[in-house]
């Protein structure tokens, strides 16, 4: 396999070495996560110098369709999320070419691409303005797609593509969220944003590389992962919308295999990999007594599961909530029971902060950079990722000349 470097197994010791492990990050991707803090202010400025007035003006949408692929396409989840189950239109995420078939002039498209290149986000921006929709753009500043808004006479939010796109998670999120706002969609007010800037600031610095692993919360994290089956499983909306960013940045950053979704879902079957070969069946055979390092030298040593469960209480429940909260913390706590009581090893994260934002934030911080640490422990550069250049040469088409 060309350019696949890296070991099987996990060192920690790669992670006690600040300048050797800033060595193997040449991409800057420790770098780029921390800027999170500084994304959200530098984009919610942006977002303020756009005009954003004709969105309001054109009343309330039918319809929201954010469109997009990867983080970009994460935004609309936080979008629908942040907005609440109270959110007076739907918010639907749109993560391929196009726009659904039911989208109008009734409606407002969001075509979001960290590059402003990406097809599905240009593919939306043209579908929308075609069949009438009302456009927003956010992406690059200077691409196709800005040009694209440019001739639509709609809104384009520029975001400086200063970082890959799978750290630009907060540079994207914010000028959606504010575009919500604009219609009448989403409460976010500028304290919000402020907070959750100064939360994911302070994570970073916990999170810093030179931080030893008994200090570093991701750091931690990504030791007790290594070498399982990671399951992850949010006990809310909110919570669940971090956990599958926290199973896609485990993908793509540190090569795991992960399964993520919603508690709720979990409860009605998923719950039952606890009872099987990689969960109960698996803890059953390990010798308690033994060396929680014997096995790492032994290729034949069973693949276990790691549960990583994200818990959000809520804030300030509503009576009439789709799921209220006490029956999302009792579903919480009957999952960890159950992990406990088959030997499987579970880290719990609890949302913290005072609006759905910064909660958000909170459990996505020490995630985002626990995937990193994963990747550097198994000597992977985060960054650079063979299958996806491969892929890319293998799915696009030759020119004719040449087939």
């Amino acid at each position: 396999m060309a350019d696949v470097n890296g070991h099987r197994v996990a060192d920690q010791s790669l992670l006690d070495d600040e300048k050797s492990m800033l060595d193997n990050d040449p991409g800057g991707m420790l770098r780029a996560t921390a800027s999170a803090g500084a994304q959200v202010r530098e984009s919610a400025a942006l977002a303020a110098e756009t005009d954003l007035t004709m969105l309001a003006d054109e009343g309330r949408p039918r319809a929201v369709v954010v469109a997009g692929i990867g983080t970009a396409g994460l935004t609309g989840n936080i979008l629908a999320t942040v907005a609440g189950h109270r959110c007076p239109v739907p918010i639907i995420g749109h993560r391929s070419a196009g726009i659904p078939g039911w989208v109008g002039a009734a409606d407002v498209v969001f075509a979001v691409s960290a590059s402003g290149r990406s097809p599905e986000a240009l593919a939306a921006a043209e579908a929308a303005v075609r069949r009438g929709a009302r456009l927003v753009a956010i992406g690059n500043p200077d691409t196709e797609l800005q040009a694209m808004a440019e001739r639509a006479r709609a809104p384009f939010i520029p975001v400086p593509r200063r970082a890959p796109a799978r750290a630009s998670l907060w540079g994207l999120a914010v000028p959606v969220l504010l575009a919500g706002r604009a219609l009448g969609l989403v409460k976010v007010n500028e304290a919000d944003l402020a907070e959750t800037a100064t939360r994911l600031d302070a994570d970073a610095e916990r999170c810093r590389p030179g931080a030893d692993s008994f200090v570093n919360p991701a750091k931690a994290l990504a030791l007790g992962l290594a070498g399982s089956i990671p399951i992850v499983w949010g006990s809310s909306p909110l919570a669940t919308v971090a956990a599958r960013r926290f199973a896609d940045t485990l993908a793509a950053n540190a090569r795991y295999p992960v399964m993520a979704g919603a508690l709720g879902e979990a409860g009605r079957g998923r719950v039952g990999l606890l009872d099987g070969v990689f969960g109960g069946l698996a803890e059953s055979s390990r010798d308690i007594f033994a060396d929680t390092g014997d096995d790492e030298d032994d290729d034949t040593a069973a693949t276990r599961l790691r549960l990583v469960l994200f818990r959000d209480g809520g804030l300030n429940p509503e009576d009439d909530a789709d799921e209220p909260v006490a029956v999302e913390e009792r579903r919480a706590d009957a999952v960890q029971t159950l992990a406990e009581r088959r030997g499987v090893r579970c880290d719990v994260l609890i949302a913290e902060g005072g609006s759905a934002l910064e909660r958000l934030a909170s459990l996505t911080a020490v995630p985002d950079f626990a995937s990193l640490y994963l990747a550097l422990a198994h000597g992977l550069d985060p960054m650079a990722v063979p299958a996806i250049s491969e892929m890319k040469e293998l799915s696009n088409p030759m020119p004719e000349g040449i087939q």
